[in-house]
């Protein structure tokens, strides 16, 4: 599958548009932060489509693909539903959605704590264990491997959003 992007291309790029038009209001002083965010949100919307494309066929989003991921990569394949919110930095209510679907499709189990009657685990089943192994193949070769940019500007753009993720307080 290859990604095909919904816009034939603009004239001109939106964003360093809003940009001139920031500076030309009197915001010159706030125009590349505006530029910064908004890019990033537009890049957010471009990538998510290009992984939620790949991952349709499996009948998952990324959020679920997100957990079926954590379970796997876990020792016993299995979580505590606080440690998947705690690790995917999700509210807990959105652990219990994604639980939900991926349990209704028969992707993984919840089974009470054994110490802790408050507690669930979360257990990865075959089904699911075989959907993420396939999701992350297809997602490797479509997305992960070729995402838009050089090597080089791969490693600079992680840099530069673990700067941000950092100064924010997300670590």
């Amino acid at each position: 599958m290859t990604f095909v992007s919904t816009n034939s291309g603009l004239p001109v790029d939106p964003i360093a548009e809003a940009r001139r038009l920031w500076a030309e209001h009197g915001w010159a002083h706030a125009a590349d932060g505006m530029a910064a965010v908004t890019s990033l949100m537009r890049a957010h919307q471009i990538a998510l489509a290009r992984v939620e494309a790949v991952l349709k066929p499996y009948g998952v989003t990324f959020a679920r693909y997100e957990v079926l991921m954590l379970l796997h990569f876990s020792r016993k394949s299995s979580l505590p539903m606080t440690l998947i919110g705690e690790r995917l930095q999700v509210h807990p209510t959105s652990v219990t959605n994604a639980v939900d679907r991926l349990e209704a499709a028969g992707l993984v189990r919840r089974t009470p704590h054994p110490d802790d009657r408050r507690s669930t685990i979360v257990e990865l089943l075959d089904a699911g264990r075989e959907l993420a192994e396939a999701a992350t193949a297809d997602l490797n070769a479509e997305v992960f491997a070729a995402p838009w940019m050089s090597p080089a500007t791969v490693g600079s753009l992680i840099d530069v959003i673990t700067e941000l993720r950092h100064n924010a307080g997300d670590f």
